[in-house]
């Protein structure tokens, strides 16, 4: 039987949730998540439901990295700003948000990434569209994805507030 898989896929940044998904379905069948790389994913055999996976936008933080192995969470690397964590399932659940405000700054901050990039973006788009190379359509083409992006990501922080009135 193979040990060990690699697969490249595709997630947008606004699409997180579905990327967890997909490697806690993937633990599931028995392919627990072992490194991580640009749009590649790598993977070992385990027992299938053994683990749970879970990942964070978060800075580079030695004591955060920290906090989260005394939790009995397992680093397992990076992508850019996402950070990818482990645990046993045996040891409970396991959530990096305690509550709804945690998970509305987490959007927060993915809001306020997709807005920076993109604002840049649609500035060097407009600036270069005057230039007489024209090739300006592609920022502006990649600032009016970005934009729907950030579009999906105050969707979902407007449902977390809706939620967390119902609660009050």
């Amino acid at each position: 039987m193979e040990s060990r898989k690699t697969i490249r896929k595709w997630f947008w940044v606004w699409s997180f949730e579905e990327e967890e998904t997909w490697l806690n379905e993937m633990a599931m069948k028995g392919w627990l998540l072992d490194g991580v790389e640009w749009c590649t994913y790598h993977f070992v055999a385990c027992e299938p439901g053994e683990y749970s996976v879970r990942l964070e936008m978060h800075p580079y933080d030695e004591a955060y990295l920290s906090f989260m192995k005394e939790t009995g969470a397992e680093y397992v690397g990076r992508m850019v700003m996402w950070i990818y964590f482990r645990k046993k399932t045996s040891d409970g659940p396991f959530d990096l948000f305690s509550d709804i405000d945690s998970r509305i700054a987490h959007l927060n901050k993915i809001g306020k990434m997709l807005t920076v990039i993109g604002g840049a973006n649609l500035l060097i788009g407009i600036a270069n569209s005057i230039s007489p190379t024209h090739i300006g359509w592609v920022n502006i083409l990649l600032a009016t994805l970005l934009m729907y992006g950030l579009g999906r990501i105050h969707g979902k922080k407007e449902a977390l507030e809706k939620e967390r009135l119902l609660h009050e």
